[in-house]
């Protein structure tokens, strides 16, 4: 006995309509996600395939999207044609520094900010704040007057320290601690923990994905940074990766497929943390509800 798929019940036929239109849906939602990805991973596979190309055939025109022929000893060459290594470990030093002096001032701030209550807090907040406003180039001649004065050029702590301090990472955290109850930390003082062991033991493992999308951002921020090692420093002996790809450019012309080859070396740490941080990074997006405070 046959059935007349005419006579099925209306509302299997419109339940099967949404399945499909869901479906039709799924698709469309994966293929516009794919041709969003594939644009931003373009600059990226553009950098390597000029890497591995000639510098003639970097420049020739027209241009080609695939190399004619492969050169993958540039990586090589633009390794030791320069102190890498030396440039690798001033941009980890000074990097790592930095985050590492970030995430503590930040973590007090906040937490001061959002647990304490003191005259005028909220308009000092709103001057801390008021300081992301302000072009990191219009404190550059500032920054430079001081540093010179206390005999810090060309040293770690002249570059790590006049940008150790951030008023995002305050915001952030302060936004996120906000988010936690104030009842854990009202326990713990009644267990006679005081304000430095209810921030280390309690606010700094619950503020974890918060703090870990600080650090990643902190680190890749001064990884990438230009403008202050260039003014912090004289000479190779402490300079940047950002710096040293710059020696690429001489009188005689510009090595692009060198710069490519080292650009694409220099953004393999930020890679890394962003694979090693992703469990975090995740945790941090997932949580975008306390930057609404209370």
């Amino acid at each position: 006995m046959t059935i007349d798929p005419s006579s099925r019940h209306p509302h299997s036929v419109s339940a099967d309509r949404r399945r499909i239109l869901r479906g039709i849906g799924t698709v469309l939602s994966y293929a516009g996600l794919s041709l969003v990805a594939l644009l931003f991973l373009f600059p990226f596979f553009w950098m390597v395939s000029n890497a591995v190309r000639s510098n003639a055939e970097v420049m020739a025109v027209p241009v080609r999207i695939l190399p004619e022929e492969y050169h993958w000893g540039t990586f090589v060459e633009a390794l030791v044609s320069l102190p890498f290594g030396t440039f690798l470990l001033n941009s980890f030093i000074v990097a790592c520094g930095v985050t590492a002096i970030v995430i503590a001032v930040s973590c007090l701030s906040a937490y001061a900010f959002a647990r304490l209550r003191f005259p005028g807090r909220e308009g000092l907040l709103l001057t801390f704040l008021s300081a992301l406003m302000i072009p990191q180039v219009m404190l550059v001649i500032p920054l430079f007057l001081l540093v010179s004065k206390l005999g810090w050029i060309n040293t770690y702590h002249g570059m790590i320290l006049p940008v150790a301090f951030s008023s995002f990472g305050t915001f952030l955290l302060r936004q996120f601690i906000l988010g936690i109850p104030k009842d854990l930390d009202e326990a713990a003082m009644m267990d006679g923990a005081s304000r430095l062991r209810i921030l280390v033991r309690i606010i700094v493992p619950l503020a974890m994905p918060a703090i870990g999308l600080l650090a990643l951002f902190t680190f890749i921020a001064q990884w990438k940074s230009f403008l202050w090692p260039l003014i912090a420093t004289s000479g190779l002996e402490k300079a940047t990766l950002p710096l040293g790809l710059t020696l690429f450019q001489t009188q005689q012309g510009t090595a692009w497929n060198y710069i490519m080859a080292g650009a694409t070396i220099s953004m393999l740490p930020g890679v890394v943390l962003a694979i090693v941080l992703q469990r975090v990074i995740y945790k941090g997006i997932s949580v975008g509800s306390g930057f609404g405070g209370r």
